[in-house]
């Protein structure tokens, strides 16, 4: 996230299981290999509060908390199965799924009978029905969403953690985040992130999505059609400045077609500049940079 010019690194680690110390030091370990230095920030894996976000629960509680004394959320005792019987049922229908809104009129009585049962339940945002969310996508244009395509979200699960859309926004706003830039896969996240803000009373940023990576099968980037890890590529050889200049370019057109460094790549980046079309990772465009950087320090 950028704020002005300030760097600002949060490792979001609230997937205990996908979410281990050693991963938080090889991203630590590559980002400054690749020479991004961060202004706040951590620096090292040892989790602390304001920056990891598996120990800012506290924080999300309050809001919670705030949510379900405005009347903006309420318990949902509703189990994954009875979830999954309603989703299809809808499909078959030709229906969007949607949350059914069983849980939204529990009387403070029945929703205790449920928890004295031993009942676990998910907290969820009460959307209005019959609204829009409108905003402006720095990436896209003009954005529209109707609630009732919506319906009420799961903002914490029955395990009590957040989930990833709620905690972002929340720390997005807290951390004075005024631009969101991501990939277009979150679109969707962008009108319920809204809402929470909104109902919370905090700051919403702007937002800009721009078009996933592809692989060289025209499928979404992953190890299995091309994708190689920093730390791959860096033990294979490659300068770090040939990998930024191929990373700035994937989903963002640059004037020049010349190496450039660090300052050139950030100063020539703008949101007009971003591709509507999924760009496609290639190795030999990787390979063109690398033989650049070669031709400059030999």
């Amino acid at each position: 996230a950028l704020l002005g010019e300030q760097f600002l690194l949060r490792i979001e680690d609230t997937d205990a299981e996908r979410s281990q110390p050693a991963f938080v030091e090889a991203l630590i370990e590559d980002l400054r290999w690749l020479g991004l230095s961060w202004d706040e920030g951590p620096d090292d894996a040892i989790p602390v509060r304001d920056w990891f976000q598996s120990q800012r629960g506290e924080i999300y509680s309050t809001y919670y908390d705030q949510l379900e004394a405005s009347g903006s959320a309420y318990p949902c005792f509703c189990t994954p199965q009875e979830l999954e019987i309603h989703r299809k049922v809808q499909l078959s229908s030709g229906r969007p799924p949607r949350y059914s809104g069983k849980c939204a009129k529990l009387s403070p009585e029945e929703q205790s009978q449920r928890l004295e049962k031993g009942l676990q339940p998910t907290l969820r945002f009460r959307v209005d029905p019959g609204s829009v969310v409108e905003f402006n996508d720095g990436g896209r244009g003009p954005q529209k969403f109707q609630t009732d395509d919506i319906g009420d979200f799961i903002i914490r699960r029955a395990d009590g953690s957040a989930a990833f859309f709620f905690c972002n926004a929340i720390d997005d706003s807290l951390m004075g985040v005024t631009r969101v830039v991501r990939g277009e896969d979150h679109l969707t996240n962008t009108p319920r992130q809204i809402m929470i803000l909104q109902a919370l009373g905090l700051p919403v940023p702007d937002y800009a999505h721009t078009a996933l990576i592809l692989g060289d099968d025209g499928a979404p980037l992953s190890k299995r059609n091309g994708s190689r890890s920093i730390q791959e590529l860096r033990e294979s050889g490659y300068f770090s400045l040939a990998i930024v200049n191929l990373m700035a370019r994937l989903g963002h057109h640059y004037d020049s077609d010349a190496l450039m460094d660090w300052n050139s790549l950030k100063s020539g980046f703008q949101l007009s500049s971003l591709g509507r079309s999924p760009a496609r990772f290639d190795i030999t465009h990787l390979r063109h940079w690398q033989s650049l950087v070669l031709r400059q320090v030999t």
